[in-house]
């Protein structure tokens, strides 16, 4: 077990490592050189990793730009948090074992799946599948299994979802792109089809975000990062503003409160520059390496990878689809009460990395005004569907809390409203 332990915690968790394995295997199978099989092994793994430089860089400046937006707008309610849900499951319920055991399960029932299945997508986020594994586990625990059953269940259940997420969204990833060569890794999926679903009934996917042409005066806006500069830097300030240098100067320490409002502006920026250039660098060298494990483990596998990697084939739409997105929960937090949910309040993480890749969707099937509706659409839908889960974790003595990928949601709804039922039924 302790090995296992190991194993999960310290290689599958690390996504970069799991990922630069991946591609050493795919090079190994293909019989490259030594050389090659190094150079794109590391490559990968340096991809990968300036790809997490520039989340991590985004995630810091919207920590503090959610902190002002409550403090502002004067927003009170419940964060939604999976990392807190995991910590309390192993901690206070000491299911740290069946999570890291139920995580493999995934792995490999993704593996069989796509061997023998028409699935052929290779699910790779390893957090993604952390955060489903600890879900299923919860969830079949409050049903009544333990031990084997537990895990097996889990295995099934969070592996078809790692083949079903991406088979599903292929379809409009392959437009997207315009190859057939990477798919989708990341449990927000059935969030990005209905925002496609709702552009497909309001948009015009003649006229795409990326194809929006400014006057003379604003033509340096066609360059990605000055576009999302003139968006973001002014909506840091202006929230900066609202807060009040009160509050915000614990964060600015001596600097006056708008001056480090533009600075954090001009770091989001920074940040999706150095995420755009590891993209770009990860998708290089992990297409080439992977068609080695389509050759030979599972034929015509793709890799499903994390959802930044579609963010170079339309940034405008990322960007509109973050606004928008942020709008619809702020309407779905106003709105939430009165249909007798808790209020849950806006999380700036999802609404940028969910919301941006809605956009995608979003631009891909209804162009710039399906964009802009279904991202709001989409902020709805994903603070209505964790709301559902508050009352649900309350009772299992999770306080005030609830998940935030809404592939998870779905996953932990299926084991309340059927499998957990059907469980019961038959002990």
């Amino acid at each position: 077990m302790a090995v296992v332990d190991f194993i999960v915690n310290n290689i599958l968790t690390q996504a970069s490592i799991t990922i630069a394995l991946v591609a050493m295997v795919g090079l190994l199978l293909q019989k490259k050189p030594g050389g090659e099989v190094a150079s794109g092994t590391f490559k990968t793994m340096l991809g990968f990793l300036v790809l997490a430089a520039g989340s991590s860089i985004i995630v810091s400046t919207l920590s503090y730009f959610g902190e002002i937006f409550s403090e502002g707008f004067g927003t009170q309610g419940i964060v939604p948090s999976i990392e807190a849900i995991n910590g309390q499951a192993m901690n206070d319920l000491g299911l740290g074992n069946e999570i890291a055991l139920t995580f493999l399960a995934i792995f490999l029932v993704n593996i069989i799946l796509a061997r023998f299945t028409r699935w052929k997508y290779i699910f790779l986020t390893g957090q993604a599948l952390l955060w489903m594994a600890t879900m299923t586990t919860i969830f079949g625990f409050y049903g009544g299994l333990r031990g084997f059953p537990l895990i097996l269940l889990g295995g099934i259940i969070g592996g078809v979802f790692a083949v079903a997420m991406p088979a599903i969204a292929q379809p409009f990833v392959r437009k997207i792109t315009g190859s057939d060569d990477i798919a989708l890794g990341h449990f927000c999926t059935i969030g990005y089809v209905f925002t496609a679903g709702v552009s497909k009934l309001v948009g015009n996917k003649s006229q795409s975000t990326e194809d929006i042409k400014f006057p003379k005066g604003l033509a340096f806006l066609q360059d990605t990062y000055l576009a999302v500069g003139a968006i973001m830097i002014p909506l840091f300030m202006v929230t900066a503003a609202f807060a009040g240098p009160e509050f915000t100067s614990q964060y600015s320490d001596d600097l006056n409160y708008i001056v480090h409002a533009f600075l954090q502006g001009v770091q989001f920026v920074v940040g999706v520059y150095v995420l755009l250039s590891g993209v770009r660098l990860l998708l290089a060298e992990i297409v080439p390496a992977f068609r080695g494990i389509a050759l030979k483990l599972v034929p015509d596998a793709k890799p499903a990878l994390d959802a930044p990697v579609l963010f170079p084939y339309a940034p405008t739409a990322v960007t509109l689809g973050f606004i928008s997105t942020t709008v619809g929960t702020v309407i779905a937090m106003i709105l939430l009460p009165f249909v007798g949910l808790p209020v849950l309040l806006p999380g700036m993480l999802t609404n940028f990395f969910a919301g941006g890749t809605a956009g995608i969707f979003g631009n891909a099937v209804g162009g710039i005004r399906g964009t802009i509706i279904s991202g709001i659409a989409h902020g709805i839908f994903i603070t209505v569907l964790p709301a559902l889960l508050v009352p649900i974790f309350n009772d299992m003595e999770f306080i005030n809390t609830t998940a935030t990928d809404v592939d998870t949601v779905t996953a932990a709804l299926l084991y309340e409203w059927i499998i957990n039922p059907l469980i019961s039924l038959f002990n």
